[in-house]
């Protein structure tokens, strides 16, 4: 388990404040963002002032941002430790549920 810093409030406060600078970095106006990324105004502004998105909103901000490929990162498995661990992991096919 790591240790964080912030909440998942915190970060998503912290999230819609940066998507809210990369707007402003590149001069368009809220009616301009929300149309580049096919949402509604109204939603845009709740997400940079509150933080409170579904996660499709927040990802169509990106993609009009150009950012969205630094979403591929995010829950990606931990990085195989050995030879034998990573050859188990290709030949073990993927849980369809949560049973392992």
């Amino acid at each position: 388990m790591t240790l964080t810093l912030r909440t998942p409030t915190e970060t998503a406060a912290a999230l819609a404040q940066q998507a809210k600078a990369l707007r402003l970095l590149k001069n368009w106006t809220r009616a301009t963002m929300a149309q580049r990324a096919g949402v509604t105004a109204s939603s845009l502004k709740r997400f940079e002032q509150t933080g409170k998105a579904s996660v499709e909103l927040v990802l169509k901000v990106a993609h009009a941002l150009g950012r969205l490929d630094e979403f591929n990162k995010l829950l990606q498995p931990p990085p195989a430790q050995s030879m034998a661990e990573l050859e188990r992991r290709a030949a073990k096919p993927a849980p369809k549920r949560g049973r392992l």
